[in-house]
Order: C-alpha cells, then structure tokens, then sequence
C-alpha cells in the first residue's frame, strides 16, 4: 500500500492544533491566575485608601464644626460636612463626639451628632468609632463587602469626636466581574484564532511535505531524472527540499556513473574475451597444421597475455572497490616507504620496457618510515605507477620517497587538464585524454579512499614543466621500533 500524509488528528494537522489550542489555552490561563487573583484585592485596597484619604482630607472641615458652640449649630455644620464627603465618596458618612458610650441595648446602637442617611445607624460604624475614640487613631474595618473607615477629631491636641465613613465594596466585585467577562471573550477569540492558524499553518505544511512525498514516490518508481518541485522556503521544510534536490542530483551523478561503468565494463570485457576466443581459435589452427608457425604462435599468445592481464586488472579493481564498500579493517604499522617504492617499482619492469619507458626510483636519503597498512600502500603506488605508463605518453616515469613519508610519481606527459583534476579521483571518471591505454575509471578512486583509510591523502601536484605528479602522503612513523599498532584504523577498509 502506498504511504500517505495522516489528515487525522495523529497526523501533522492534529498535532499542530493540539499544540496551538494547549499553548493558547496555558497561555490563557496563566494570564487568568496572574491578572484576576490580585486584580480584586487591588481594586478592595485602592477603594479603601481612596475613602481613607478623602476622610482625612475632610477632617478639619469636621473639627471646625466640632468646635461650634451651641448645639444647632454643630449639628448643622457637622450635617453638612457629612453630606457633602458622602457625596465624594458615594458612601455613608456619620459623626459622633466624645460622649458616645457602648450601647447595652444591642438592637438599638446610640445616635450620632450627624448622619448622610436616614434610618438606624449600622452596628460596624458604631464600633468603628468607639475603636477610634479608644485607640485615638484611624480605625480601618473590613467585613466583606463593607468597609468602615473611622477617623478621630482632635481640638486643642484632645480628641473631642469621631468621623466614620462606610460604603460597600460591591463596585469591586463588579469591576473583576467585568474583567473576567472580557479575558473569558478574548480567550474564546484566542482560541479560534490559534485553531485558524493551526489549520492555515497545517495546510501550507501539508501541501509542501505532499509535493516532496510526491517527488520522491516518482523517484522512487521512475528514477532520479524526474522532476522535482523547487521550495523557496527559508525553513526546516525548505531544507528539506534542498537536501531531496541534491541527493536527487547525487542520484543522477551514481546513475551516470553506473550506466557508464556498466558500458564501459561491458566494452573492456567483450573485447578482451573477443580478443582472447579468435586468439585462442588462430592458436589452435596453427598448432593443428603439420609445420606450424611459431613466430605467429607466439604473437598470439603475447595477445592473449594482454587481453588477459586486463581481464585481471578489471577484476582486481572491482574486488578493491567491494572491500572499501564492505568498511575491512586495515592494518596500522611501521612501512619502509623507500624499500616498498623499489618492490613495487620492479613489478612494472618488464610492461615499461616493452613501452620503451625507464622507471627511476629515487632513494631517500635516510630510512623512510610511514603508518599504515603494507598491502594498501603497495596498491596505491601501484595505482600510480599503472596511472603513469597509461597516460604518461612512453616518456620517463621518476618514483620519489621523502623523510615525511611521502612518495612521488611523476612523469613528464601531456597532464592533466584543469576542469578534470578532482573529477579523476571520482569512481568510473575517465579522462577525455584516456586513449588505447584507458583504464576503468576506478584507480585513483580506490588509491585516494585507501590513503584517507590509512589516515593520509592522495593529491595531484601542480609539476612546472608539464607532466602529472601524484603525491601520497601518509601518518609519520619512528619506524618498527615501535611495534604494529593492532588497532583498526578510523575508517577501516582493505587492499588487494
């Protein structure tokens, strides 16, 4: 069954509006908590400094009428004073002077001098002012909703009354009522705006993610040459796009690679094979005749000699390539680079002189000690002693060794051309200057991944003059001293 995008609630859309909905809703909430606890007793304290203060401002007003002298006239200017701060303060406001005493009766509290309101006076007020007249300073009494807020009149530094102020606090209650209502409708909008956006950002995300599943089902079933759809997109799904495009561009290089290796492979087998059954046929003639023609015989089987030895080449580099796939461990220890340069040197010796091309190995001039695996550092100066009689147009080949472990091989042929110089490290690359002599593309490959196994590198040189020079540089070594290191290297891998 093909895979599909989930559109459900367990796919991407449903996380992301669970997401945006809970993120909302927390967000909500912890606004609620910190916003409407305190708001209420901040609006209760507010409302009691605000009496407070309009009480004490108004308390010499209520001394001066305390100080009237004949009764009537107190009481009207006390009355007066009390109408006008409870109007300021949208509260109750009653006056009393010293002589007021706890009442025995408790259903019927004593008068007061003034009152802004008709009717028996309340029991908190009562109280209030008995507390200030006690205490001789502002009494502040909160019961609930009611607030009593009691401040004591002085004359001539003794406390000669009391002015008591009372109102409800209901407009607070109201006012939190109101805010809650509002964060209630906000929150409502929040939430479906966060399950817009949720279901806008989902959509957007789902129809990108859906073009890149697209694109790559068709890669999948068609192969790397078909179209991809182009993401602007500066974040993770745009990324995402890119990387889909380069591996799909990386795809269609290894296909090329491949069909051209399986083309090339196939020539370079059928020819050889070809080669070698006509060989083998003219061979037989010749030795069925009754005085056969050795000379002839001969030059058939040098043919066949050749054809076979790249037959052997072939297969040599293949079995390479399939042991650095494979990730073999290679070994670490002590190589005389000067003394493996001369072996490796020698095996060439008779294929040069028959090109006609002289090998000259140079010697270090004191011992010359890498780190890494004999049989790997002997194919890579193969590798490149191979490379050099192929395209190194028969003139001569110099091998040179160095104290840094290092080793040379140069040849004074046409180079290397400038656009293919890290093209020819690339598996099945052949260079457009191959020839009759051309390889399979996979020597320099193998010699370069074998070089960075061992811990070193294989790099082309710029060589004044013309010609092509190939330097391998390997891990330095005190020499066998020190014993093989029977650890693995960092990226094993393993030579013919």
């Amino acid at each position: 069954m093909r895979p599909h995008l989930r559109m459900g609630f367990g796919g991407l859309r449903g996380r992301l509006l669970i997401a945006l909905v809970l993120t909302s809703a927390v967000t909500l909430a912890a606004a609620a908590a910190v916003v409407l606890g305190p708001l209420q007793q901040r609006l209760r304290d507010q409302s009691t400094e605000s009496l407070r203060a309009a009480v004490l401002a108004a308390r010499p007003r209520f001394e001066a009428g305390m100080g009237q002298r004949s009764k009537v006239d107190k009481e009207i200017a006390l009355s007066s004073e009390a109408f006008e701060l409870s109007d300021q303060t949208a509260g109750r406001v009653l006056v009393t002077d010293v002589a007021l005493t706890p009442a025995s009766d408790a259903e019927s509290p004593p008068g007061f001098l003034a009152d802004s309101e008709s009717g028996p006076p309340p029991r908190q007020a009562y109280f209030a002012a008995i507390a200030a007249l006690n205490r001789q300073e502002t009494v502040i009494d909160v019961r609930g909703d009611d607030l009593a807020i009691a401040v004591p009149l002085y004359r001539r530094g003794e406390v000669t009354g009391a002015v008591v102020a009372r109102r409800r606090l209901t407009e607070v209650g109201n006012a939190a009522n109101e805010v809650r209502k509002a964060l209630l409708a906000a929150a409502a909008v929040g939430l479906g705006l966060a399950v817009a956006i949720a279901f806008l950002l989902a959509n957007t995300l789902l129809r990108r993610l859906g073009r890149l599943r697209a694109a790559a089902l068709r890669i999948s079933t068609e192969g790397p040459d078909v179209s991809m759809p182009r993401d602007t997109g500066h974040d993770e799904v745009g990324d995402l796009a890119r990387a889909l495009a380069r591996m799909q561009e990386e795809l269609r290089r290894q296909e090329s690679a491949r069909r051209a290796f399986v083309a090339t492979a196939s020539h370079e087998l059928r020819t050889p094979l070809t080669m070698l059954q006509g060989t083998m046929e003219l061979l037989a003639e010749d030795l069925d005749e009754i005085d056969p023609d050795m000379p002839d015989a001969q030059r058939q089987v040098a043919t066949a000699r050749r054809e076979l030895l790249r037959l052997s080449t072939l297969a040599e580099e293949l079995l390479d390539l399939s042991r650095l796939d494979a990730a073999v461990a290679l070994r670490s220890e002590a190589v005389e680079l000067g003394e493996l340069a001369r072996a490796v040197a020698a095996e060439f010796g008779l294929r040069a002189g028959e090109l006609e091309t002289a090998i000259e190995v140079v010697p270090p001039n004191g011992p010359c000690w890498g780190r890494g695996d004999p049989d790997a550092v002997a194919r890579v100066v193969r590798i490149l002693i191979d490379n050099a009689l192929r395209y190194g147009g028969g003139r001569d080949i110099r091998v040179t060794t160095g104290e840094d472990a290092t080793v040379e091989v140069a040849d004074r042929g046409p180079g290397v051309p400038e656009e293919e110089r890290e093209r020819i490290f690339e598996r099945f690359y052949r260079g457009r200057a191959r020839g009759s002599e051309g390889g399979f593309g996979l020597g320099l490959a193998i010699g370069r991944e074998l070089a960075e196994r061992m811990g070193g590198t294989l790099t082309l040189e710029d060589r004044n003059g013309g010609g092509t020079r190939f330097t391998l540089n390997l891990p330095r070594s005190r020499g066998p001293a020190l014993g093989p290191d029977a650890a693995p290297l960092r990226e094993p891998a393993s030579a013919s």
